[in-house]
């Protein structure tokens, strides 16, 4: 059996890699395809081995798809919000700095939420019914205060509201990934427009491996990423952009380093902590688990304890592989045509929202870049435009 699960662990990073940087492939598909072909599979693996290869794919995939929102402009659900800082570092020649922050966030929060796992187990078990309750009136406190930040709140609000109505609407669509459309156009092509328009040429990017970080800071956006990580993992309907949202009301002035560090740190906190809600209320958070859940009809702590060591190896090896790889990627990007590369992203994405999405999703790519679009003109804060996601959890918790 031991044999069985060191194979699966890194036939899961190897498609883990192959996820994260591929713009549009999310785990949750691969899950998908693993359930499907199960009965074949359980014929030569025990079913542990499975669960250990989603565990150490989905882990592999939140360190590796930092790349494509970094140096291609293209986010996941976790990474939206980053592409706007990590589109201003790749811009002064500093997007392996960007990589390089977004590990250590990662990599630190994950040690933090394997070593904090034994206490939040009864913590979930005895707060998690309090804090459901009154989650909707929190979320609800969060977007008052985001709005009250802007010194234009008026175009705040309508780009809150213009965004989440769209959510509502995208949501009640019948299209399998929603997410990927709507973000992508939202945060991912709308930057890239931006950028087409603005700066002719992408400078050289540098590799400083030497990084300068404010210690107390550092503490703050992996504390932060690890509490917004936390909350998505346990709450139904709560994202990683959503989490990056509240976790910035909480840590205000982090600057751009310590934001791109507490976004590493949510996407991987929110899956590892994701067997915390499994454990200790039965209740699956993300595709990856419901996978898990699916294949293995009794989990037991001893399932738990293997899926996290799978967790922290598989977190080990991503860190150098997400480092290796994005070297790769910098050295690629600054010898290209800047502008031209920006063409080549966007009708990739269209090409991957169509076939993925139909043209449904084409459609909300389309709108949602429009929507995107108007932050960067009437000069508000891009995180108004996460009421994609904010204004439906909104109504899911009050009503």
């Amino acid at each position: 059996m031991f044999i069985e699960i060191v194979l699966a662990l890194l036939l899961g990073i190897f498609c883990g890699i192959i996820t994260g940087i591929t713009p549009g492939i999310h785990i949750n598909l691969v899950a998908v395809m693993l359930v499907s072909i199960s009965p074949f599979l359980l014929q030569y693996f025990p079913v542990i081995a499975l669960g250990v290869f989603i565990i150490s794919l989905s882990v592999t995939h939140t360190f590796l798809d930092i790349i494509p929102s970094i140096f291609l402009g293209a986010p996941s659900s976790e990474t939206a919000l980053g592409v706007l800082p990590g589109h201003r570092f790749l811009m002064k020649g500093q997007g392996m700095l960007a990589v390089r922050l977004s590990v250590i966030g990662a990599f630190f929060a994950t040690i933090v939420s394997i070593a904090a796992f034994p206490l939040l187990l009864p913590f979930v078990k005895f707060f998690y019914p309090y804090v459901e309750s009154v989650m909707g009136y929190l979320l609800f406190g969060v977007v008052i205060f985001m709005i009250s930040r802007d010194r234009k709140r008026t175009w705040a609000i309508f780009v809150f509201l213009m965004s989440g109505f769209f959510g509502l609407l995208v949501f009640s669509l019948p299209i399998k990934d929603p997410l990927f459309p709507m973000l992508s156009g939202m945060f991912g092509i709308a930057t890239l427009i931006v950028s087409y328009f603005g700066e002719n040429n992408l400078p050289v990017q540098k590799d400083d491996k030497e990084i300068k970080l404010n210690k107390k800071k550092c503490a703050q956006a992996v504390c932060g990423g690890s509490i917004g990580g936390f909350f998505t993992a346990i709450m139904p309907g709560l994202g990683g952009s959503s989490a990056a949202v509240i976790s910035l009301q909480l840590f205000r002035k982090l600057g751009d380093d310590g934001f791109m560090i507490l976004m590493g740190a949510i996407g991987t906190v929110n899956f590892v902590l994701s067997l915390v809600a499994l454990s200790a209320l039965d209740k699956a958070r993300n595709g990856g688990i419901i996978a898990i859940q699916q294949l293995m009809e009794n989990i037991t702590m001893n399932h738990i304890i293997v899926f996290l060591i799978a967790s922290l190896i598989a977190c080990c090896i991503a860190v150098f592989l997400t480092l290796n790889i994005a070297k790769v990627f910098s050295k690629l990007i600054s010898v290209v045509n800047y502008k031209k590369l920006i063409i080549s992203v966007i009708i990739f994405v269209c090409l991957l929202v169509i076939i993925l999405t139909g043209p449904i999703g084409f459609l909300i790519l389309i709108i949602s870049t429009a929507i995107g679009l108007i932050p960067a003109i009437v000069k508000v804060t891009r995180t108004h435009s996460m009421g994609c996601l904010l204004l439906p959890v909104l109504i899911y918790f009050l009503l």
